[in-house]
């Protein structure tokens, strides 16, 4: 769980990204010198740096700085790619129209989801159905997404490999049924410059794993530790922070949290975060796993819950608007 922990912790994951693909992996030392370091990140923080990602750092900065030219494009410009359930969610919202508890939020963002055929989750499906509407300018804008989107969905497999290890399992451990072929978010999100105000309220994540790109020169990313201190986490440059979300929550049995987070953007800059976000598949029953069904964070053999991620998703997404 969430310890009183003061800073969190950074991890060189490069080792184990050199051995992800050999099924001994877990026999080697700097694999298992990575292992220890994730799993004792996710008991006490549900944070960490990431760094040795093997992003390239010209894409890595790249999406920043055309997610900037966008939000810096007139309102009129940007509303061309309008969110609306219609479109399945995905699209662009103005500051005040994302709701965290009820409160709107002082951000604006692009919603992206993976896209899947029509009727190939049935009901379950229906809400999230449509096609990520990408601006065509700046031109490069889709081109650079995708190919980063890629990019972190291999990287995100790979940290999970890690985190079954850490868990006691097989590293593939979150494959096949589970998340052999995942779905995933991306949000690009612009914080006006302003003074306390709370450009995105205190939440937890819905998937798996989620990988935050954020500019190098603010700090307004906050996490809750046990005592209800707010941390806060600034940018290490070149480096994602990475976080424990719900659904991992529930195959570790509450071993490791989703951590409460929030963004308070005091700098008078406008600040842009790009969070991509690693879930199961669509349609996965999540369930403790049955490594992890002899424990749970609270030290005992409860077993803290089971959710439909595709119906965990929904419910989360049709309370994210004022629109």
């Amino acid at each position: 769980m969430a310890i009183d922990f003061k800073s969190i912790p950074i991890i060189d994951v490069s080792p184990l990204l050199a051995k992800c693909d050999d099924p001994k992996m877990g026999e080697d030392p700097g694999v298992c010198r990575v292992v220890k370091q994730l799993d004792q990140a996710c008991r006490e923080a549900g944070f960490f740096y990431v760094k040795g990602h093997g992003v390239p750092e010209s894409l890595f900065n790249e999406v920043k700085i055309i997610a900037h030219e966008f939000f810096d494009l007139p309102y009129e410009e940007k509303l061309k790619i309008k969110l609306t359930p219609a479109a399945g969610y995905r699209g662009y919202q103005r500051i005040g129209e994302n709701i965290t508890q009820g409160k709107p939020d002082m951000q604006e963002a692009i919603d992206c989801y993976k896209e899947f055929n029509q009727g190939m989750y049935g009901a379950l499906g229906k809400p999230m159905e449509g096609c990520n509407q990408w601006p065509l300018n700046p031109p490069n804008f889709k081109s650079s997404m995708e190919e980063y989107i890629n990019l972190c969905t291999d990287l995100s497999r790979n940290i999970m490999r890690g985190i079954a290890l850490a868990l006691g399992g097989s590293p593939y451990e979150f494959e096949g049924e589970r998340a052999g072929d995942p779905f995933w978010v991306l949000r690009i999100i612009g914080y006006p410059g302003q003074e306390h105000d709370i450009g995105c309220g205190a939440h937890t994540d819905y998937g798996l794993l989620t990988l935050i790109n954020q500019d190098d020169n603010i700090t307004a990313l906050q996490v809750r530790n046990m005592s209800g201190e707010w941390i806060s986490v600034p940018p290490m440059p070149g480096s994602f922070i990475c976080n424990v979300c719900d659904m991992l929550q529930i195959f570790s049995n509450g071993v490791y949290e989703s951590t409460v987070h929030r963004v308070v953007n005091n700098s008078p800059k406008y600040r842009v975060s790009l969070p991509y976000f690693y879930e199961t598949n669509y349609d996965t029953v999540v369930e403790p796993l049955d490594i992890c069904r002899h424990r749970s964070g609270a030290g005992t053999a409860k077993l803290i819950g089971r959710a439909v991620y595709g119906e965990h998703l929904v419910s989360k997404v049709k309370n994210n608007f004022a629109i």
